[in-house]
């Protein structure tokens, strides 16, 4: 029987992270599925969901925990849990520019928790106005959305709050 683990890694960036961990990982059995990695201010943070068989879980989670040392911080979890059956939500993408300022993804997130969407996928970053100085912030997420929810009210709900925000706001 295979068993279903997601493991977060944050470490010092440098290389050869990824593959000592597929190593690890294929030693055991298990079967790379997906995964989010990236490298902010120097640091490595990466998540995987992986299937391995349930005999090799404990070999892995102990080789793991070898290469916890320096400065490599391993997190594991069991995840069997069933997904969400498509039929009762539907996904969209949100996208949100606007000029940095603290709140955004407090209030939008906010907004979508009290509606019970959820953040499937979420990518934020800041940069440089293209003809000013001031940084813009930017946000692209998957949202799951319940189907009771009617998508143009919910565009319309974002958009007056993105007007609070002072920030666009496009869904699709």
């Amino acid at each position: 029987m295979q068993t279903s683990l997601i493991l977060s890694i944050i470490a010092d960036d440098k290389p050869g992270l990824v593959e000592n961990l597929s190593n690890i990982i294929s030693l055991h059995q298990g079967n790379w599925l997906e995964s989010r990695m990236s490298q902010m201010a120097g640091k490595f943070a990466g998540i995987v969901r992986i299937e391995i068989p349930e005999q090799m879980v404990d070999q892995l989670v102990k080789q793991l925990e070898n290469i916890k040392s320096n400065n490599c911080h391993i997190h594991f979890e069991v995840s069997n849990l069933p997904p969400i059956p498509q039929t009762m939500t539907y996904q969209v993408t949100l996208q949100l520019v606007g000029n940095d300022h603290p709140g955004i993804v407090k209030e939008i997130s906010a907004a979508l928790a009290q509606r019970h969407i959820n953040v499937i996928d979420l990518e934020t970053e800041c940069s440089p106005a293209p003809m000013s100085s001031d940084m813009l912030f930017k946000a692209e997420a998957t949202l799951q959305v319940p189907t009771n929810i009617n998508k143009e009210k919910l565009a319309q709900d974002l958009e007056s709050l993105a007007n609070e925000l002072i920030v666009e706001i496009n869904m699709n």
